[in-house]
């Protein structure tokens, strides 16, 4: 891979931050000169600010990755798009409002799109937030680097292997910023744990357990009338042409979790959706960012009638070639947990969620690091031991690298590789056997039927050439 990103690690870190969270953020890397939009020039004058538009306008855009910008000062949303007029309306006013609240004085600064294709167009917009379902991902972040955007993109990477790695050619040969959403990587005790296991607090590394929440399935959904507010034919994108019923999309009275994240037409299921946090978090750890798996085995229990169709109960097994088993299921504990030579870490989110509508047990432990000794996450990292890239504001550590051109915490590489890993898991629970995975090639090894995986059919026009 050219333009390999690759952060500087030479940023000292203190137990202090992991057990308080507050010290000050901090963005480590390493950059180099490139042509930076007028707009990012200066400090925080209103005609020097990054203008943003916001792709995709539902829950996770309205709760977390809009906000995530906007209370950034050298930061302005001015465009909103959906293929939902109705919702772009929303976001036009909850957008409108923070602004006219925090400057005290009216403001109605933001356009509305229902093509993210016209967005693009427009010249004033430096970078944008997608925001959209997953099957959306990657065609719209290449359209995006492709006319000179920087981007912030919603997690998973993208909803096949050959589609995120289309997504990681194009954004090294444009040259442009992109960070994942894998937010978990700007939350000290992930970066602290990783650090702990790269520093061999638990001797060596044998076993990553990796604990995802799981979906339940539903019941058959009757054909409704696409509402007159609602582009359905754009909305379904590349995947095929399916009726239309509200909870195979979004509710239209509110922003609760949409139905599409149970629907394998759309996604993976929690395998992708928090299985690109977990496992990418375990890679950080195992030094495999830039790699993957080479064999994965498992099964899991997939819906035999109804609308939704994601899987439900599963266990699958890695193997790396470093001789590391990574085990993933939803009957671990929300978390991940590393066991070597002489101990154990586990790591999670504590008590906190994505969103309020998200279907995942609270930790019966809200600690969020712990360790089989006491002493394991109380030991300082030494100057001269290993150092990871320090954020500890996911968004604004995006916004910074926009302005100053140095590599993002999660850089696209990282995510792909992160997403087809969990892709491959996914891969292996369909397939109900063990596959055989060469990460240089990014191929299965003589498996017709599991290469055949690697993509799927993409509906005219919403190709990836």
């Amino acid at each position: 891979m050219s333009n390999k990103q690759k952060p500087d690690v030479s940023r000292r870190i203190f137990v202090k931050t992991v057990v308080t969270g507050a010290v000050a953020s901090s963005f480590a890397g390493s950059g180099f000169p490139a042509i930076v939009p007028a707009s990012v020039r200066g400090e925080n004058a209103p005609s020097k600010r990054i203008n943003i538009g916001a792709i995709g306008t539902g829950r996770i855009s309205r709760d977390h990755d809009m906000p995530g910008v906007w209370k950034h000062d050298d930061a302005r949303i001015i465009a909103v798009c959906d293929v939902d007029s109705k919702r772009v309306e929303d976001a036009k006013k909850l957008v409108n409002g923070y602004y006219s609240k925090k400057t005290g004085k009216t403001y109605d600064g933001v356009t509305g799109y229902g093509d993210y294709r016209e967005l693009l167009k427009n010249k004033d917009i430096d970078a944008v937030l997608i925001s959209t379902p997953d099957h959306w991902h990657a065609l719209i972040g290449i359209h995006a680097v492709e006319a000179g955007k920087d981007v912030y993109l919603q997690k998973p990477a993208s909803l096949t292997i050959a589609e995120g790695r289309a997504l990681s050619n194009a954004v090294h040969r444009t040259d442009r910023i992109l960070q994942i959403g894998s937010q978990q990587r700007s939350s000290p005790q992930f970066r602290y744990a990783a650090e702990l296991v790269r520093n061999g607090r638990v001797g060596q590394l044998k076993t990553v357990s990796v604990g995802l929440p799981g979906d339940p399935s539903g019941n058959e959904e009757p054909e409704m009338p696409i509402p007159n507010n609602l582009n359905y034919e754009m909305w379904l994108g590349s995947t095929p042409q399916a009726y239309y019923t509200e909870k195979r999309v979004h509710p239209q009275n509110d922003y609760s979790r949409p139905g599409w994240l149970r629907c394998e037409q759309f996604g993976a299921g929690m395998i992708t959706g928090w299985g690109s946090h977990h496992i990418d978090c375990s890679h950080w750890a195992m030094d495999t960012e830039h790699t993957g798996p080479i064999e994965v085995s498992g099964w899991a229990e997939f819906p035999t009638k109804g609308l939704w169709d994601v899987h439900g109960k599963f266990r699958t097994e890695a193997l790396y070639a470093n001789g590391v088993k990574m085990i993933v299921s939803n009957e671990l504990p929300n978390g991940i947990k590393f066991e070597g030579t002489e101990g154990w870490i586990f790591v999670s989110r504590g008590n906190a969620s994505v969103t309020a509508s998200d279907p995942v047990a609270k930790l019966k432990d809200d600690k969020a690091l712990s360790a089989s000794d006491p002493k394991i996450i109380t030991s300082v990292i030494g100057p001269r031991e290993i150092h990871l890239y320090e954020s500890h504001d996911h968004h604004g550590n995006w916004l910074e690298c926009v302005r100053t051109r140095k590599p993002p915490i999660a850089p696209i590489e990282v995510g792909h590789r992160s997403c087809s890993t969990c892709l491959i898991h996914h891969i292996a629970m369909k397939l109900k056997r063990k596959v055989y995975w060469d990460p240089k090639s990014e191929s299965f090894k003589n498996d017709t039927e599991a290469i055949g995986m690697l993509s799927r059919p993409q509906r005219r026009p919403y190709i990836i050439g």
